[in-house]
């Protein structure tokens, strides 16, 4: 059993320049595909980005699952996570997380299992659910808007205009799913969790009382972590079973509070001894405000291309999209809470915004997202941020310790 304060789940904090220090901070790599590249260009950055991260000192990357997106390459999480570990030396690779849509928690539990025997105390198994429409002929019900506040200092806003029940979106996604071929009706969640966890403490019975043992998941050094993007059931259940959980503010801002307390107050000690909360976060640092803003432009259409339910396009260059301020009003009603809370700025303004959202969360750690065309500007995002952030390099930060 770990504990939140065991160095396999949380990480040290970085200091900042007046002298405190910040929650730390992780990477969740989706390998976006840019416009005129290719997959096989994409997932070849992400390496260098986790080489690239590991010696800024990023506590982890993780890797989210996405298929047939033409703007995303990151379809198999455990594969680039082994990736990573075989190429870096300390950085904590995982999945954010792997989705019980379309691999079952055992496959998922083997996969991470073999990953962690080779690279022992480095390695996070994150589990979500996936979205699936609702059956043909059931009731088409809008979930209850939320209007915008700002809660501590950060802007919170109103739940976007989506309709799940959506015809059009409906047979998009069973089109998807039926070219996908995973063909898996997700269980109940508690249990596929609770598989997860029985076969890493040694052996799965079943109802009948059959003993099942898998050798790759049996005292597999991995982390078990549950993606959450509401108050619902896998906040509540990561709660009760005492697991970290990762917030997903960055896709779903609105909720990010809600999903947050519901954690907490289900909380009880289990696999931990006390809470701890990753918040995801888009983010996009610059040299300058207005240089981040000149490389964010392309956003606006990247995020309209998911929400329409046809998969991330190809990320586009600076300048070749539609402004925002030009976009039509359905448009910008169904982008604004991703756009108003994506943090776009230089060192400072980010600083400022990222700050805002630990405070009002209470994360343990943030979780940053970064979307450009070109991948020179996303490594430099990133360099920027830990400077500003106060990492500490691995390397620089043992030579200090033994001075």
């Amino acid at each position: 059993m770990t504990t939140a304060t065991d160095s396999r789940v949380s990480a040290p904090p970085a200091e900042t320049a007046a002298g405190g220090t910040h929650v730390p901070l992780s990477i969740l790599d989706l390998a976006t595909v840019s416009e005129g590249g290719t997959g096989a260009d994409a997932i070849r950055a992400s390496l260098d980005l986790a080489v690239r991260a590991d010696e800024l000192g990023y506590s982890r990357v993780w890797f989210a699952e996405h298929h047939l997106a033409p703007g995303v390459a990151s379809a198999s999480p455990g594969v680039l996570a082994a990736l990573v570990a075989g190429r870096t030396s300390r950085i904590r690779v995982g999945s954010g997380a792997v989705l019980l849509s379309t691999t079952s928690p055992l496959i998922a539990a083997e996969q991470f299992g073999a990953i962690a025997a080779a690279y022992p105390g480095r390695v996070d198994l994150g589990l979500g659910r996936a979205f699936t429409p609702p059956p043909e002929g059931a009731p088409r019900v809008k979930p209850e808007p939320t209007p915008a506040r700002v809660v501590d200092g950060l802007h919170v806003p109103a739940s976007p205009p989506f309709d799940f029940g959506d015809s059009e979106l409906r047979e998009r996604f069973l089109a998807h799913a039926r070219v996908l071929s995973a063909n898996r009706a997700p269980g109940d969640f508690r249990s596929e969790l609770g598989q997860v966890l029985a076969l890493q403490a040694g052996e799965l019975v079943d109802e009948d009382g059959r003993v099942f043992v898998s050798p790759p998941v049996q005292r597999a050094a991995f982390d078990l972590w549950v993606l959450a993007s509401s108050g619902g059931e896998s906040a509540r259940i990561a709660g009760e079973l005492g697991l970290p959980l990762a917030a997903n503010f960055h896709v779903s801002p609105s909720t990010v509070l809600e999903t947050v307390a519901s954690y907490r107050a289900a909380f009880r000690p289990g696999v931990l001894a006390a809470p701890y909360v990753v918040v995801s976060v888009d983010v996009l640092a610059a040299e300058t405000d207005a240089e981040a803003a000149r490389l964010a432009d392309p956003f606006a259409a990247w995020v309209w291309s998911i929400r329409k339910g046809g998969g991330a396009i190809a990320y586009p260059r600076p300048g070749t999209t539609t402004p925002w301020d030009q976009l039509p009003d359905d448009e910008q009603a169904l982008l604004r809470d991703r756009l108003e809370t994506r943090v776009v700025g230089g060192p400072e303004t980010v600083v400022e915004r990222l700050e805002a959202l630990q405070r009002a969360t209470g994360a343990d750690e943030l979780l940053v997202t970064t979307e450009t065309h070109d991948k020179a500007d996303t490594v430099r995002s990133y360099d920027l941020l830990a400077e500003a952030w106060g990492l500490a390099a691995p390397a620089l930060a043992s030579a200090a310790a033994t001075a």
